[in-house]
This record gives C-alpha cells, sequence and structure tokens, in this order.
C-alpha cells in the first residue's frame, strides 16, 4: 500500500536523478510520468501507482517546493479532465500506453468533438455520421464550440453510426487525429474579440477502428464519462479564498473607497458568501471524487459557476462606473487559455456570458440536477424510442 511517506520518497529519487533546475522541462516531466508520479491514482504503468487520489497533494507539494515545472494544466485542461479519465476507464491497453503519457505532459494537446450546431442543447440529436469502411470509419460532419481545436493533435469525438437506433442508442466514441486529410478547423470571433472556440469540419475523415472507445453504439455512455468529468474540472477547481472572478473585485472594493455604496455593499457582501460557499462544496466534491467516479454533483457545481461569473462580473462592471464600461483590446487573437482574472473588468464581463454555455447549458444542468441529484420527475420526452432519422429537424 503506498502512503505519504513512501510518496515523499519516490519524490525525492527522481527529484536528485532529475534535479528541477539543470534538467530539460519535458525531460523532468515524462521522467516523472514515469515514476507513477503524474496522477498517483491511476494504474502503474499509466503515469500512477495505484494509490489514493487524496495522496497526490503530497505529490504536487513537495515538488512546487523544490521549484520543479507542471504539465501547465490550464493549457491542456481538455486532455486532462476529459480525454484522460475516458480512455483510462474505455481504452484499450495499447491506447492507454499511446496516449496517456503526451497528454499528460503536455506534448499532445487534445479537444473536444461533441457540439453541433444544428442539435443545439441536445447533444444526442447530433448528426456527423461515422459509416465502416473495412477497418476505417468514414467521417462527415460538423462540430462547433471546440476549444484549442487550432492547437490540438487529437480529439474526443462522437458521431452517429446508426440512423435507425434511437437517438441515444446510435452513437459510438472516436478519438481523432486532428492532423489528417479532410479536418478543416475556422475560428469562431467571439464578442471578446478573440476566437478562442472553433468549428471543425470533418469531410471524408478515416478513423482506424483501433481508434474506436468502447463499443460501437455505446457512445452515449462513454461520453457520460467525458460529460461528468468535465463539469467537476470546469465547476470544481481548487481555489484559494477570494480566488478566481470574487477577488478583483474584493480588491477594488478595498483599494477604491470612492466608488463605495451601500446598494454595492450588500450585493458585494452577498456574492463573497456565495463564492466562499461554492469553493468549500468544491472542495467537497473533490474528497467524494476521491472515493470514486464523478456525480451528477459536478452538474450543480457548474451551474454554480456560471451563474456566479456572470453576476460577479456584473457587479464589477457596475463598481467602477464609466472605467467598468472600457474594454483594453479588441484584436483579433486565438488565445491558448482562457485568463479570467489576468484580463480587465470589462473581459471578465464579456467572457462570463459563455460559462452558462461551455460545458453544458444552464438549462440542461437545471435538469440533470432536478432529475439525477434531486430525483424530480423527468420532464416528457416523446421522442426517445423514436428512430433518430425519423427526427423532426
Amino acid at each position: 500500500m503506498i502512503d505519504a511517506g513512501e510518496l515523499r520518497r519516490r519524490t525525492a529519487e527522481l527529484l536528485a536523478a532529475y534535479p528541477p533546475a539543470t534538467t530539460d522541462r519535458l525531460d523532468f516531466l515524462r521522467a516523472r510520468f514515469d515514476a507513477g508520479l503524474a496522477w498517483v491514482h491511476y494504474p502503474e504503468g499509466l503515469g500512477g501507482l495505484g494509490a489514493p487520489r487524496s495522496l497526490q497533494a503530497v505529490v504536487d507539494e513537495e515538488l512546487a517546493a523544490a521549484g520543479a515545472p507542471d504539465n501547465d494544466p490550464r493549457r491542456i485542461g481538455i486532455g486532462l479532465g476529459m480525454a484522460a479519465p475516458t480512455v483510462l476507464r474505455y481504452g484499450t491497453d495499447e491506447q492507454k500506453a499511446r496516449f496517456l503519457r503526451p497528454l499528460w505532459t503536455g506534448e499532445e494537446v487534445w479537444c473536444q468533438l461533441f457540439s453541433e450546431p444544428g442539435a443545439g442543447s441536445d447533444l444526442a440529436a447530433l448528426g456527423t455520421r461515422a459509416v465502416r469502411d473495412g477497418e476505417d470509419w468514414v467521417v462527415d460532419g460538423q462540430k462547433v464550440w471546440t476549444s484549442s481545436a487550432h492547437l490540438a493533435r487529437w480529439a474526443i469525438l462522437i458521431a452517429r453510426t446508426d440512423p435507425d437506433a434511437p437517438k441515444h442508442a446510435g452513437i459510438t466514441y472516436f478519438i481523432c487525429d486532428m492532423t489528417d486529410p479532410g479536418v478543416e478547423v475556422r475560428p469562431l470571433r467571439q464578442i471578446t474579440g478573440e476566437a478562442e472556440f472553433n468549428e471543425v469540419f470533418l469531410t471524408g475523415v478515416r478513423i482506424s477502428d483501433r481508434h474506436r472507445l468502447g463499443e460501437v453504439g455505446d457512445g452515449w455512455r462513454v461520453a457520460q464519462t467525458t460529460l461528468m468529468n468535465e463539469r467537476v474540472s470546469i465547476g470544481g477547481m481548487r481555489l484559494p479564498r477570494e480566488g478566481g472572478m470574487i477577488g478583483p473585485v474584493a480588491k477594488t472594493w478595498r483599494e477604491r473607497p470612492e466608488l463605495r455604496t451601500h446598494d454595492l455593499h450588500q450585493r458585494l457582501l452577498k456574492l463573497w458568501v456565495e463564492a466562499e460557499v461554492s469553493r468549500l462544496t468544491a472542495e467537497r466534491l473533490r474528497q467524494q471524487l476521491n472515493a470514486g467516479q464523478p456525480g451528477y454533483e459536478g452538474s450543480g457545481m457548474k451551474l454554480a459557476f456560471a451563474r456566479l461569473n456572470q453576476e460577479i462580473s456584473g457587479l464589477e462592471v457596475e463598481l467602477r462606473g464609466e472605467e467598468g464600461l472600457l474594454y483594453d483590446d479588441w484584436t483579433m487573437r486565438r488565445p491558448e487559455l482562457v485568463d479570467f482574472t489576468g484580463r480587465d473588468a470589462g473581459y471578465r464581463y464579456l467572457r462570463s456570458k459563455g460559462n452558462s454555455i461551455e460545458g453544458g447549458t444552464s438549462e440542461v444542468l437545471l435538469n440533470i440536477v432536478a432529475e439525477r441529484v434531486l430525483g424530480l420527475p423527468a420532464e416528457p420526452r416523446t421522442d426517445k424510442d423514436v428512430p433518430w432519422k425519423d427526427l423532426a429537424r
């Protein structure tokens, strides 16, 4: 049984063999993965040691104290938070060995090809087709709201393989090489001026059956693993007190007394308390995650994350008055990551509007919380058993 003392010993051995001050960053990250100290709860040989997930903090603290490099988790969040747990759960031994190491080290960036322009919030209504051709699948369709597609080498993709089955039953899950012929990435310029998201067109893209995750037609169940992990990774981020969006507002309040009013004070107090409750609830969710797979509670956390960000950023704009309406830069960029706290109030206000769409719309998450967490009666759904090809579109 691996305990905290054993992890400290192994971490010390890693640091002695690969001193961070003199070792190339990528070489250090590869060595850390091979030593089982990347994500300690993963199996041996796949970056872990089969240890309790809660002990990861022991390794992280030792490495941070030694000045060791990390794998820039914000840049590769889709790979770490969504692709990796799905590959671990449903992938073959060959897939795990091929994809997990370069995913964790950041050598290969991942994106998520789920949402489609014609499906709206109903992901199960997707129309991208994958047709079997020998040992390959030929994929045609369009995806949208794809973060990091302009940087990604690999994508997790769901496509319809049986149009005669009901919409949830005819979907299969694939790993798509974003460098293959037929994959076209186009920027989507947002209200912030940037093109952080993309639309992706797939035309005759050939995917080997070796890159299928799970059974044919079982893609919806595989996708649930991805989606639950996605919502935990978005809504359950570890933050210090006054971390995230509430921090800049509280800082402005303390440093700019001339901006204060009684009404703004009351609203700030309310949101500060809600942000702290959300932070502590996220910590509880992570502790539950240590004991097993993420549950539907992550949907509630992601829902709260979106609402709080939008309310806090709106309060910040009001607090700052005329200067809150200013926006620093409309330059068309394709950024590698979203930096909420490193930009100005105008950026935070505009970018937070997307929080209620990305990672599951707030409307869909309300249904999930109502039905899966609170046990309320499900909404009537007349199309669950109708073949996808017969659905009105």
